[in-house]
């Protein structure tokens, strides 16, 4: 049975907050080289580190293939948040 993306985003939400990841957003598009790109972009209080996207990463997996919102194929991209504050 096919999901939404809202109920897709919902439940990654739902488990990385219990790890403390902040889910800033989730998107699904078609980029510049006809590509559908499911974007997930992650945060955590004072940064989050490749280790913890890693981690994610590993976590969001089987949720996205339970879910399955989507027939096309796509590639999902963990990433985290740019900061655009310099803390010097």
């Amino acid at each position: 049975m096919k999901k939404s993306l809202e109920e897709l985003e919902k439940k990654i939400r739902e488990v990385l907050e219990k790890e403390s990841i902040i889910v800033d957003s989730v998107t699904y598009e078609k980029n510049s080289g006809n590509y559908n790109v499911l974007s997930i972009v992650l945060d955590k209080v004072g940064g989050i580190d490749l280790d913890t996207i890693v981690d994610a990463t590993n976590i969001i997996n089987p949720i996205v293939d339970e879910y399955d919102f989507t027939e096309d194929s796509y590639i999902l991209d963990v990433v985290s948040k740019e900061r655009g504050e310099d803390n010097e």
